[in-house]
Order: C-alpha cells, then sequence, then structure tokens
C-alpha cells in the first residue's frame, strides 16, 4: 500500500512536467492524445518468475532502467522487467482509443486490465493497440512485460555490448520502454497508415489503409502551404485501402538547403460526417545517380556527412529532450556537413522531424545483430520492413542501408548468408524504388548496391591519398581496408558512385574532459586541439584531389562513453571552433 502512495504522489508531481512532452509521432498527428511518459512502477523479474504482485520501484519513462534519467541507472544484467501505471481517458474521447508504443527493447507483451492487449517483437520499430474493448470507465492499468536478453547477438542490438562494461566500440545497453508512451483517440473508422510518394512535376500519390472501414468510408487530404490551400482530393476505400494522386502547381522542392514542406490533412468520411482527422506534411524532391555522382532534384551534392551513434551521457539511446536532437542537427550544420549516417541506430521520429523542418540529409540505418541463423535472418528481415514503413515519408531520408560491415552475416563465404545480403537490397527496393540503397555499408559487397561505400582509417590524408588516389580509374582495383572489399565470388564494379562512409576518428580529449581511464581513438589521440585540426584537414586535402569520391562521413559527431573520436565531447561541448570544422569541410566540393 506505502508503495502505492509512493507511485501516486510521484505520478501527481510529475504531472506538470512530463519528460518529453511533445506528439512523438509528427508525420501522423491527432489532436486528442495523452502523453504516458512520466512515472510507472516498475520491478525487475531475474528469474523470469511472472508479473510481480507488488512493485517496489518507480522508473521515469521513456528512459531505459540502465540510465540516470531513468531514476535507476542499474547497467547489470536484468532480462526480464515490469512496468505498470494506471491513467484515466480524458472526458470526451470517443471511437477508438490507440495505445502507442515508441519503441521497447527487445520483445513486449502488454495487458489492459488484466487482459491481453498485444505483444511485439523488435526493439527500434513502434508498435500499437485498439485498446477500446479492454477500457472501463475511471481508471485503468496498464501492465509491460519486456525481455531483453543482454548477451543475445543473434537480435539486432547496434552497439549495445553484450557484456557487463562498455568496451572499445561498444556502449550501455538500453533495455525496455525507451520511446515515448501514448494514447490518442481516433474515428470508429481511422487512418491506419498512409505512404507518400512524390514527383518533382508535382504529383503526389496517397496510399492509405484505413482500419474498420465499410461501404462509403473515402479519405479526402487536404495539402497545404504556408495555409493556403494547393489540392484537395478524395477517394473510396477499397478492402480497407484508398488510393489518390493529386498534383501541386509549380511546386517548391525540398532540400536541404531549402526545405521546403507541405502540410497535409486526412480526413477519413463516410455520408459526408468526419470519422478520422490526421494532421501531417511532405516534401518534394527526387534522388538519382548519375555519371558516379549523387543527384538530389537533378543537381549534385557531394554528401558531407558525420556519423551519429545517438547516445547521451545521461539517457543513452533515448534523446533526453525534443531540443537535444535539434541541437545535434544545428551544430552538425554549423560546421559545414550536410547529413548523417545514424549509425547502428533507428533514431527517434522527432529527429527525423527536424531533419525534414532544418534541411539535413539522413542515411536511415538499422541496429545490426552480429551472429547468423535462419531465426535471426526471418526477425530481421520482418523489423526492417517496419523500418521503411515507419520513415517511407521523410523527405530527408535519402538511403536506405541494412546492413553495415558484414554484422549479423560475419561469414560471407557461406551463400545463405550472401543471399541474405542480397535478398535485403532486393526487399528494400521493392518497397521503396525511390532511394538508393547499400547492401552492406564499408566492405565485402556482393552484386546489389547502388553506392559503392568504404570504410578507411587511415591516419593521414599521405596515406589515404595513396591508396586510393587511382580509385575508379579504368583498370584500378579497389583497395581492400583489413577485410576485403568484396565478398568471396563477387567483383565486379559496375560504375557505382564511390562513398568514403567512415573515415578520421581523430581523437582528442580537452583538459577539463572527464573520460574513461580506457579512452581511445583511432589511430591514437592528439595532445593538442591544433594537432588534431591539423590531421583532420590532411585528411580532407586528401579526398579533395580524388575525383571519384562523391561524398564522406567523418567519424563521428561526439564521443559516446570510452570511444573519444566526437568534434564534440559526450555533453555536446565543442572540442573545436565550428568555423575552422566549416573551413575544412568547404574544401570538399
Amino acid at each position: 500500500m506505502k508503495t502505492t502512495l509512493l507511485f501516486a504522489a510521484a505520478l501527481m508531481a510529475a504531472a506538470a512536467d512530463i519528460p518529453r512532452p511533445e506528439y512523438p509521432q509528427p508525420q501522423f498527428e491527432r489532436a486528442r492524445w495523452l502523453s504516458l511518459n512520466g512515472p510507472w512502477q516498475f520491478e525487475f523479474d531475474d528469474a523470469n518468475a511472472g508479473q510481480p504482485s507488488r512493485f517496489s520501484r518507480s522508473i521515469t519513462v521513456p528512459f531505459a532502467f540502465e540510465t540516470k534519467l531513468s531514476g535507476i541507472g542499474d547497467t547489470g544484467f536484468h532480462p526480464w522487467i515490469w512496468y505498470r501505471r494506471t491513467f484515466t481517458p480524458p472526458a470526451g474521447w470517443s471511437g477508438r482509443t490507440l495505445l502507442h508504443f515508441g519503441a521497447v527493447d527487445y520483445r513486449a507483451w502488454v495487458w489492459i486490465n488484466g487482459q491481453f492487449a498485444g505483444s511485439h517483437e523488435g526493439g527500434n520499430t513502434p508498435f500499437k493497440f485498439d485498446i477500446s474493448p479492454l477500457l472501463k470507465a475511471g481508471d485503468n492499468t496498464i501492465v509491460l512485460k519486456a525481455e531483453d536478453p543482454p548477451t543475445d547477438r543473434f537480435i539486432p542490438r547496434g552497439k549495445q555490448y553484450w557484456e557487463k562494461k562498455s568496451r572499445g566500440i561498444f556502449y550501455t545497453r538500453t533495455s525496455g520502454i525507451w520511446q515515448s508512451v501514448w494514447l490518442e483517440s481516433a474515428g470508429d473508422s481511422y487512418l491506419d497508415k498512409i505512404r507518400v510518394t512524390t514527383h518533382n512535376d508535382g504529383r503526389v500519390r496517397f496510399e492509405a489503409k484505413i482500419a474498420r472501414s465499410a461501404d462509403g468510408t473515402e479519405l479526402k487530404a487536404t495539402v497545404t502551404r504556408n495555409g493556403e490551400k494547393v489540392a484537395e482530393g478524395s477517394a473510396t476505400t477499397t478492402r480497407d485501402q484508398a488510393h489518390l494522386e493529386l498534383r501541386i502547381l509549380n511546386p517548391a522542392l525540398w532540400t536541404h538547403l531549402t526545405p521546403n514542406l507541405y502540410d497535409v490533412t486526412y480526413e477519413v468520411r463516410r455520408n459526408g460526417a468526419t470519422l478520422d482527422k490526421v494532421g501531417s506534411y511532405f516534401g518534394i524532391r527526387e534522388i538519382t545517380l548519375n555519371n558516379g555522382r549523387y543527384f538530389l532534384n537533378g543537381r549534385p551534392v557531394y554528401l558531407k556527412w558525420l556519423l551519429d551513434q545517438g547516445y547521451w551521457p545521461e539517457s543513452t539511446l533515448t534523446p533526453p529532450t525534443d531540443e537535444a536532437l535539434k541541437f545535434d542537427i544545428n551544430v552538425s550544420k554549423e560546421m559545414g556537413f550536410n547529413g548523417v549516417r545514424k549509425h547502428q541506430k533507428l533514431e527517434d521520429p522527432r529527429f527525423l522531424y527536424w531533419a525534414d523542418k532544418l534541411g539535413f540529409l539522413v542515411s536511415d540505418e538499422m541496429a545490426n545483430a552480429y551472429e547468423y541463423d535462419a531465426d535471426y535472418a526471418a526477425r530481421f528481415t520482418k523489423e526492417w520492413t517496419e523500418v521503411i514503413e515507419r520513415d517511407y515519408n521523410h523527405p530527408s531520408v535519402v538511403m536506405w542501408v541494412p546492413i553495415n560491415e558484414s554484422w549479423g552475416v560475419p561469414n560471407l563465404s557461406d551463400k545463405r548468408q550472401q543471399n541474405h545480403l542480397r535478398s535485403l537490397y532486393w526487399l528494400t527496393k521493392s518497397l521503396d524504388s525511390t532511394r538508393p540503397v547499400v547492401e552492406n555499408d564499408g566492405w565485402e559487397h556482393v552484386d546489389t548496391m547502388d553506392l559503392f561505400t568504404i570504410h578507411d582509417y587511415a591516419r593521414d590524408g599521405e596515406r589515404l591519398y595513396a591508396k586510393y588516389k587511382d580509385l575508379g580509374k579504368p583498370g584500378s582495383r579497389i583497395p581492400d581496408n583489413g577485410r576485403a572489399i568484396w565478398a568471396p565470388g563477387f567483383g565486379r564494379y559496375e560504375g557505382q558512385p564511390f562513398l568514403l562512409s567512415e573515415f578520421g576518428g581523430v581523437a582528442y580529449i580537452p583538459r577539463d574532459s572527464n573520460v574513461p581511464a580506457d579512452s581511445w581513438g583511432y589511430a591514437g589521440v592528439e595532445k593538442t586541439p591544433q594537432d588534431a585540426v591539423a590531421r583532420l584537414k590532411s585528411l580532407y586535402e586528401a579526398i579533395a584531389k580524388i575525383p571519384a569520391i562523391a561524398g564522406i562521413c567523418y567519424t563521428q559527431i561526439t564521443d559516446v562513453e570510452q570511444e573519444v573520436n566526437g568534434l564534440l565531447t559526450y555533453d555536446r561541448k565543442r572540442k573545436f571552433d565550428s568555423a575552422a570544422i566549416k573551413a575544412i569541410n568547404d574544401l570538399l566540393p
């Protein structure tokens, strides 16, 4: 009883200070919603004994129990955990009540008032349940069980280490709820999901799925820009599907330099009445590859990207605030970068929202597993499909990367693993023919890729130039780098643009930094900021003399735990003058 009273008091105290209070998915926003972030009851279940009769702890959602902001900060192994909280749907809600989870790592089971609502597998992607039949008047109770095997290397885990202490390139784990949880009120028939495909001539195609559709149900789309209507139309549903194409005259195209966006309102209607309404937006842009170059809206763009692990010291994989996401984009642009590789992480949708709004190019990548078997292949394919579904509509997403450095396919002499790589390429192209796909970023490429990506941490420009000065020239060989650049049995280059998609890693530790004793950097740690900037400049000067390279990705934006290769410290302090870094970026086209 005492624990329940303490939890109730914590809930009341937090009501005016909800963490991550902004709407979690700005591309699919309903007016009637309720954040469930904040204090939840919590319990470890190390023996997997089942739902506890009492909960002895409180946790702050959406932060994982390993983090400081969760209020727990326990980085030990706890494979099974339980959450519980009560809620009351706001007065006036009607229709259907949907319960959303932004992400729960790795498996989740949900009960409402003791009745099973559903389950989900996959630690990176969102899921929702229509809980309307399970609700009662007044207070309702959510219980969630999460399972996250800390040492299982067959599940997609990204940089989360399978040993208890972080080491090398691997960091603290993230278990359980790690993105926002919310309720929203939808109509009796409601918009379940929608794909938006744009063309530079102004054609915009909407492909929608309507839940609980019935005869006479239609989807209406109204497109506005700067408050003025520019297009409108409707389509009748057929077997829960509605397809609609509109034409926008003189379209304002989206680029990282001119991030023009259109607002769109979707209405599910029947017999003249609006049953459901969703607010969204889109950008119009097209990507093409030609003559070894990357084109956005028909104009060549040299990709100047940063590697971004998406970790924060107080909250690991969960962004601590919405402002933290904006800061990372703005400081990257300030230093002359035009995009980012979100490395081994599917980032919070709010990051993509700000990339869309502020103008920032994003390589959308999956957190990988490390080992291969048939079960891994099935679960990875399912989750990767959900990734594409979640992020398809973002104009800032300009590339898909399912696998990095053969993680999850460690033995590419195995034909099954080769075919898994190839199948991920063709699966991605079958779901999205508008964006380029990199099947295996960095090395051991097969015959399915739109961009030829290379990872090389040469210490200085002299060594980098000596290795790649003949890149792309007729008859020249693409150099290996520790690992073979081609998977066994492959080796035919077909003119794809070259990206140096990992390089640099210049490490420097400012005097006032508090870093772990085992901190490290690629090719050592520089003693002064001047030495670090000089080394960085030498690498850029070499790249500028290699015309075959169409883009780069520098490692990395921030330090992460013991890895100190960042241009910023882990807590986002600048190590170097931003203008100096921008001047170095300006050495490239």
